[in-house]
């Protein structure tokens, strides 16, 4: 289905949201990104309270990170009914802190930017109130509501159509396939979730094995490594060069960002990333060593 004519398109909503995102830093290195949603876990007051933390903790001269420009990228992704004020939020954070250049994500989106869709979310929206990243493709939202990667590779158009960065969710469903089949499986999702969409824009894979999901044995370094090295080397990838990021969406802790000794851009977090501490506390281990990400 085409747009509704009546949208502003991507020109109008992209001018109304902050300055886009660029994946290079000045040492022509991919800049490392980390990140953390709230799923569904948090109240709007919550929500709120985290924000102000983490501004607060990111905004004191006397913070131990010192985060140049080209150093890091930083986003939060709250719920819907909170995005607003979380932008509203980091908006106020002084000038020039590191706080300040927090960008904000959305949970997901529709395809289409307006039409007679009841209760889905607009990209051209999103984009018009200041969102830069939209997660797409979640395990849990391919589970419960049945998004096939050829939907979650609409939305994807949908995101970049309007100024945005798409963070989408790959991940093999099995473990006994080994490396070898993890990135057979994970290079055919990439594939079609990317159809269509044009190699100079800006694209985040978030790389999470849906097995380890909630499970009692974690994926091995050695084994993430693996896959995400597996992933770069395909040419529909590798032909991407500095636009395509790639970041661990498992679960992750601190040190795990040295352990995985670069081979990522990032990391994503869940739930370890709900205590506002913690949070910067990742935030100063990506942006500050254990591993030469990008390089």
């Amino acid at each position: 289905m085409s747009a509704n004519p009546t949208s502003p398109g991507p020109e109008a909503t992209a001018a109304a949201s902050t300055a886009p995102v660029d994946s290079s830093n000045k040492r022509g290195r991919r800049r490392r990104l980390i990140g953390v949603s709230t799923k569904m876990y948090f109240s709007a007051s919550r929500t709120e309270a985290f924000t102000r933390s983490v501004v607060e903790l990111l905004s004191s001269p006397t913070d131990t990170l010192t985060l140049g420009d080209d150093d890091v990228d930083i986003f939060i992704i709250p719920d819907f009914v909170t995005l607003t004020s979380v932008i509203s939020i980091i908006r106020s954070a002084p000038e020039g802190s590191v706080a300040r250049r927090i960008r904000v994500g959305a949970q997901d989106c529709y395809s289409e930017d307006f039409g007679a869709y009841t209760g889905e979310v607009s990209p051209a929206v999103l984009a018009e109130v200041g969102v830069e990243f939209v997660e797409l493709g979640h395990a849990e939202r391919k589970r419960l509501f049945a998004e096939s990667d050829g939907r979650v590779g609409e939305k994807v158009r949908g995101v970049v159509r309007n100024g945005m960065v798409p963070v989408i969710c790959v991940g093999e469903m099995r473990k006994d396939g080994g490396i070898e089949g993890a990135v057979g499986e994970v290079v055919r999702q990439v594939e079609v979730v990317l159809k269509g969409v044009g190699e100079g824009e800006e694209v985040v894979l978030a790389y999470e094995p849906v097995w380890a999901i909630g499970g009692r044995e974690p994926a091995g370094e050695e084994y993430v490594e693996g896959v995400v090295r597996g992933l770069r080397e395909w040419e529909g990838v590798k032909g991407r060069g500095e636009r395509v990021r790639v970041i661990y969406g498992g679960a992750a802790g601190r040190g795990l960002w040295e352990r995985l000794g670069g081979e990522v851009d990032g990391l994503f977090l869940g739930r370890f990333g709900h205590d506002a501490g913690e949070f910067v506390k990742l935030i100063g281990e990506v942006a500050g060593g254990g591993g030469e990400g990008g390089e």
